[in-house]
């Protein structure tokens, strides 16, 4: 053999072995970014940064952890249908008065509450100069006619819609015909006296009773009919008046601190659901 034919094999045999070098490298890199091959892991590192080829989406950002949420506001409170704003009133208070049994009658007397019709309180029309009763038919009567000399104040004549009958009546002041009309306590005075009255000072007993709030002009049969009646012995005849009465009643025991029984307290609540 030639000299030459060695060189010849080793050369072969080098080319060989890099040839074997060069794939040993390529398989080494598959799975490499950037190559066609299958990735060893599809696992993502989630606190690591996300590559912009990369198919899965990226974290939403974390909140301000030193803002605050942003409140939702409350949902607005339905409206009241009866859009009597003594109805809504009497609604609220209903649930807050104290429910208790009636206390004993003993001791009850008219007195208690101060001279009838005084002008010496601290409610509304309260030493305007003209007593209770002719401020109430002044309030509650139409077409008046005054006494002379009285400042409007004595009330000769009027006409009255009865709110509790619905009757018209025409009143004229005199001896035989004044008490056609007669002016109700809603929360009759002997009522509250039983329900919390006892405890009230002279002062706060002579509000109560001259309280426009808890005044009416009425037909003088149907305020001798209720008597001292509450909301479960006794409501007006006029069914479209009811919802007014009852609610006057509730807002002037809340305005005195006066409680109601159950059987009233059901009273009110069933009429005052029906506004």
């Amino acid at each position: 053999m030639s000299s030459g034919t060695p060189r010849a094999v080793g050369a072969v045999v080098l080319g060989v072995a890099m040839l074997a070098g060069i794939g040993w490298c390529a398989e080494a890199e598959d799975g490499a970014p950037g190559t066609t091959g299958t990735p060893q892991s599809s696992q993502v590192d989630p606190g690591g940064p996300v590559s912009s080829s990369s198919s899965i989406p990226p974290a939403p950002p974390a909140p301000d952890a030193g803002g605050a949420a942003e409140p939702v506001p409350p949902a607005a409170p339905p409206a009241d249908p009866s859009g009597d704003p003594q109805v809504i009133a009497a609604k609220v208070a209903l649930p807050q008065l104290e429910v208790k049994g009636r206390a004993p009658r003993t001791g009850y007397d008219r007195d208690l509450f101060g001279q009838a019709w005084t002008d010496d309180v601290s409610v509304e029309f309260g030493h305007n100069g003209c007593d209770t009763r002719n401020d109430i038919l002044k309030r509650d009567l139409t077409d008046l006619t005054f006494r002379p000399g009285t400042r409007d104040c004595v009330v000769l004549t009027g006409v009255l819609e009865g709110p509790y009958t619905g009757e018209r009546i025409e009143f004229t002041r005199g001896q035989d015909t004044s008490s056609e009309v007669q002016i109700d306590h809603v929360v009759a005075l002997s009522d509250a006296w039983q329900k919390g009255a006892q405890q009230l000072t002279e002062e706060q007993r002579r509000d109560l009773a001259n309280d426009p709030l808890n005044l009416m002009a009425v037909a003088g049969w149907a305020n001798q009919q209720k008597g001292d009646g509450d909301t479960a012995t006794w409501l007006p005849p006029r069914r479209e008046f009811r919802c007014s009465y009852v609610s006057r009643q509730v807002l002037v025991k809340e305005r005195y601190g006066l409680w109601v029984t159950a059987a009233e307290r059901d009273a009110m609540d069933r009429i005052l659901a029906g506004c």
